[in-house]
């Protein structure tokens, strides 16, 4: 009798425990609520770095501007802005020359920009906003525990990309790695953070790998890196 009892109260102890278990894991926040603090993370921030994008033996030196809601790209040779503005309820990159500021549309996101593996599309962030969005599971990346989002375009018109997976640090907000997959289902651009750096107190990129695939390719042999050496203020 009393070994049943024994065994009756340990199963009666590890049911409780299970139970307790799954009642404090609480369920993943709202996937747009998450999508909403990545683009509130990245418009938090007010600095002025240099960085570079590289591919290959060619090197493209850019000034990146920070500025709340508004990011710019300067680069020379030719000179040109691309700006980002991340607004409420969508965003709005638009091209500055000499001759004038100019919205880029959809019909040049396919774009390269500067012959990089990165679209006008990737850096107008459009997939922040998209309406379809949820959240598909958990990962840890650089020792950070994400979560993994999927967000799909409104429409097949609306963007090169059916799909983009989004690898999102569940502390802060910030965006670790993205796989954007084309029309056809198949996987097309990977974007990965290999590194990252405290500049002027604040946490941010250092490096970027961007990686183009093609049909059945799980490796990119020429990747764009988009490299951030450090904040303009520290280099004069």
């Amino acid at each position: 009798m009393f070994k049943f009892r024994a065994v009756k109260t340990r199963l009666i102890l590890l049911t409780t425990l299970c139970l307790g278990r799954f009642a404090i894991a609480a369920p993943p926040p709202d996937a747009h609520e998450i999508l909403r603090v990545v683009r509130q993370a990245q418009s938090s921030q007010h600095q002025t770095l240099l960085g570079q994008l590289r591919n290959g033996p060619k090197v493209v030196p850019f000034r990146l501007i920070i500025d709340g809601g508004v990011i710019r790209y300067q680069f020379a040779a030719p000179a040109e802005t691309l700006q980002l503005r991340l607004l409420e309820k969508d965003s709005r990159l638009d091209e500055i020359t000499k001759g004038g500021t100019e919205k880029i549309t959809a019909a040049h996101f396919d774009d390269k920009v500067r012959d990089t593996d990165i679209s006008y599309e990737d850096l107008a962030l459009k997939f922040l906003y998209w309406s379809n969005a949820a959240v598909e599971g958990e990962q840890t990346l650089l020792l950070q525990k994400c979560w993994i989002v999927r967000t799909e375009p409104s429409g097949k018109n609306d963007s090169q990309y059916s799909r983009v997976m989004l690898w999102i640090e569940q502390k802060g907000g910030a965006l670790l790695q993205a796989e954007a997959y084309d029309r056809t289902g198949a996987l097309s651009k990977r974007f990965k953070v290999v590194s990252g750096q405290k500049i002027d107190g604040f946490w941010t990129l250092k490096q970027m790998r961007i990686e183009t695939l093609g049909t059945g390719a799980s490796k990119d042999r020429t990747p764009t890196y988009l490299e951030i050496s450090g904040s303009e203020k520290a280099a004069r």
